[in-house]
């Protein structure tokens, strides 16, 4: 059966689609994706999640089927179209999963909306970006990008990201999903969140309850866990041992099950402080 896309509209006039599976009035789980990515890279977690859950997968401004702006891919315009989304909604608190530059928007949104979170999870996540070779390369490559993007490059970034094969079919959807980016989105989703992003000096300012998840064969952010171990009051880290960047998208039967018992303990929690 095919999922149904619904879609806001936040106040300044920007529609966002979205996917959301479990109980709606079950406890809140905001999944955000990687640069490219959208909310198809949490389609195959949603289905696996316990009913008791609300998973609700953004597609971000400028990717997907969302309205492209000329301007605001800054880490805190996405944060605040994350807290524009929560109202539109009726969401007061909720459990935050960013993937990647998901995760450096999470971060932001843990920082400047703190009393909207039940807990944070930030999978194949960095404090920063600017220092990584890898990073440093693949940035040059999308600051000379022009239309149309090269789908050879967007197969290739894809592929960087895991470290098993997924199914060709999914490969294909992910690959389909980044190529509706333009040029432009590009560049600024990297010169304006990626580059610009970093949490390192402020990380002791997340006061959530905290799960890292990484692939221990992750090349682009397994160096960076200690750092954010040690900088987020409490986080515990949680290491595939086999995965790469997209852990989730490689095992989305297990991420679903460690994500369900994460969200579990922290929404007991808040319950018990309430």
């Amino acid at each position: 059966m095919e999922t149904p896309i619904k879609s806001v509209v936040l106040p300044g006039g920007i529609r966002l689609p979205y996917v959301d599976h479990g109980d709606r009035a079950g406890v809140p789980v905001l999944f955000l994706h990687g640069t490219s990515d959208s909310w198809r890279s949490f389609e195959n977690v949603l289905p696996e999640l316990p009913g008791w859950m609300h998973g609700i997968a953004l597609t971000q401004r400028g990717h997907g089927d969302a309205d492209r702006p000329a301007t605001g891919y800054r880490t805190e315009d996405f944060a605040d179209d994350v807290a524009a989304l929560m109202d539109a909604l009726g969401i007061e608190k909720a459990i935050v999963v960013g993937h990647s530059m998901g995760g450096s928007i999470a971060q932001r949104f843990a920082i400047d909306h703190p009393e909207r979170l039940l807990g944070l999870v930030l999978i194949g996540a960095r404090a920063s970006w600017h220092r990584h070779p890898g990073v440093l390369a693949l940035g040059e490559a999308v600051a000379a990008m022009t239309d149309p993007v090269d789908p050879d490059f967007v197969r290739e970034f894809q592929l960087s990201t895991l470290a098993r094969p997924v199914s060709p079919a999914y490969l294909e959807t992910v690959v389909a999903e980044s190529l509706k980016l333009p040029a432009h989105v590009w560049r600024a989703a990297f010169a304006e969140c990626v580059f610009q992003a970093d949490h390192t000096a402020v990380l002791g300012r997340i006061a959530t309850p905290t799960l890292l998840m990484c692939g221990g064969q992750d090349d682009f952010a397994r160096d960076e866990q200690e750092t954010l171990l040690a900088g987020i009051p409490g986080a515990s880290l949680l290491v595939y041992p086999d995965a790469g960047h997209a852990l989730h998208w490689e095992e989305p039967q297990r991420f679903a099950a460690d994500l369900a018992a994460f969200v579990a303990r922290a929404a007991a929690r808040d319950l018990a402080a309430a």
